[in-house]
């Protein structure tokens, strides 16, 4: 099994500035603001032919009051990555010097039975040797100068603490698995997404509370179905851009774009006693566009009267017929009513996405599509289609070379995007028709001239020229 380092440290030590460095993404939001972390993170990690895991959670704080609320929830997160880890690194800031909540730290991971060493951050723009002595009063012998943002003896470090996983084999592994369905759950705030993930991997991995907002990051979880491998994305719920005030939250916004588009298959959850509203269409336009594969979903369906469940299935078939290829399911994410059928479907689409399309199926398709419903007629010419082919999977692309192509109506271009999703069965696959037009041969080409012609085309330039010369004269 592959090692496991946890960071831990107080709030605005720089932890996910650390993360993000360390695995060369930009997964974890960093700000000058504290208190952004709230979920495990995880990172996989490949440094110098050792892979590992690399996992940051919220800053601890005031370990010995009583927390209530969320941020009692945030410090369980921190504890529960801490006991899944094999080391620690304990992340202090060199700006703010020594402070009593790191000798409250310090006390706890002696505590728990974890190896653990000190990286003192931030050293940039201080002498390295007053820092380290002020440090060295938490009594610990493995210390490192480390600077996240800059990367200065970040790795240094690595390499020190992995010289002891090395040389373990039992932890040492490098299958690492690729092949993995990463499944983005995105929704409005407060319709589930977090509690549908403790669901379906069967463990409270992401903080779940009573509050629209709670979860601020894309976090990233690994899990196994019946052999398959899947890594879901739990993403920040999406508000209307007007609304948006907060800072936190236009990162948090971003995340979840960025998480559909790194995305194989996009759960999209309703809000079963909401409905459908504005937003949901309009984020969902977006996971269309981006060509995500796609699962649709109604939760707190066990809360909703029978009299709103038909008045609800009707909007849903009313509003979302753009979205009719996805497969659609009720559930009850906190009740785990049908949400194991989430994992055949989301199967089927990613299967859908992939599959290798052969052009003369393609071009049958595209003949028999017009044999039934026939291109318009554009200024008297009849638009015609001559070829198809693929041109990419994930989304699928099918490529349609013919004429008249700028001047296609939208909705000839949705009964071919239909035709080919019913006869390709692409279920749940997103669907991108890309056309070409003929290209015109001597477009470019300069016409070249024969001697002849260019010895009369000079005696025409001077003639021109001389009666343009008396022309000039007579008027004057």
């Amino acid at each position: 099994m592959l090692p496991v380092i946890a960071l831990a440290g107080r709030p605005n030590v720089g932890k996910s500035t650390l993360f993000n460095r360390i695995t060369g993404t930009d997964h974890a939001i960093v700000s000058e603001l504290s208190g952004l972390t709230r979920d495990r993170q995880y990172g996989l990690v490949n440094f110098d032919s050792t892979d590992f895991i690399l996992i940051d959670a919220g800053g601890i704080n005031d370990l010995g009051l009583n927390h209530s609320g969320i941020d009692n929830l945030i410090l369980k997160q921190s504890q529960l990555a801490i006991e899944e880890a094999d080391l620690v690194i304990l992340l202090v800031d060199a700006s703010s010097g020594l402070h009593p909540g790191d000798h409250e730290l310090v006390q706890f991971l002696r505590k728990s039975g974890k190896d653990f060493c000190l990286a003192v951050n931030k050293i940039d723009g201080h002498r390295e040797d007053l820092v380290r002595a002020e440090f060295f009063s938490l009594g610990i012998e493995s210390m490192f100068s480390i600077a996240a943002k800059t990367g200065r003896g970040v790795r240094a470090m690595l390499s020190t603490i992995l010289l002891d996983f090395k040389d373990n084999e039992a932890l040492v592994s490098s299958d690492i698995a690729e092949d993995r369905i990463k499944l983005a759950v995105i929704g409005r705030p407060n319709v589930g997404k977090s509690t549908l993930i403790n669901g379906l991997i069967g463990e409270d991995r992401m903080v779940v509370f009573d509050q629209p907002g709670t979860t601020r990051d894309s976090i990233y979880v690994n899990c196994e179905w019946k052999g398959k491998l899947f890594t879901f994305i739990d993403t920040a719920g999406a508000r209307r851009r007007s609304r948006i005030d907060d800072l936190v939250e236009k990162y948090s916004i971003a995340k979840t774009l960025q998480a559909i588009s790194n995305s194989h298959v996009v759960l999209f959850l309703f809000d079963g006693i909401e409905g459908v509203v504005d937003q949901d269409l309009n984020l969902l336009s977006h996971c269309i566009r981006a060509g995500r594969g796609l699962v649709l979903l109604v939760n707190k369906w066990d809360e909703v009267s029978s009299d709103d469940k038909t008045w609800i299935k009707s909007e849903l078939s009313r509003r979302l017929k753009f979205a009719d290829f996805a497969d659609l399911h009720f559930i009850s994410a906190l009740r785990g009513t049908g949400i194991q059928k989430i994992y055949k479907s989301a199967v089927l689409a990613h299967k859908s996405s992939v599959i290798a399309l052969s052009t003369p199926e393609l071009n049958k398709i595209l003949h028999r599509a017009q044999e039934k419903n026939p291109p318009p007629m554009i200024a008297g010419r009849r638009i015609k289609l001559r070829y198809a082919h693929a041109g990419g999977n994930n989304p699928q692309r099918i490529i349609i070379h013919g004429n008249q192509i700028d001047k296609i109506p939208a909705n000839y271009l949705r009964y071919l995007e239909k035709y080919f999703r019913t006869e390709l069965h692409l279920r749940g696959a997103g669907l991108k028709l890309e056309f070409r037009g003929g290209r015109n041969p001597f477009e470019g080409v300069k016409n070249r001239l024969t001697p002849r012609q260019l010895s009369r085309r000079i005696r025409m330039i001077r003639h021109a020229k001389k009666w343009k010369k008396k022309d000039k004269g007579r008027r004057i």
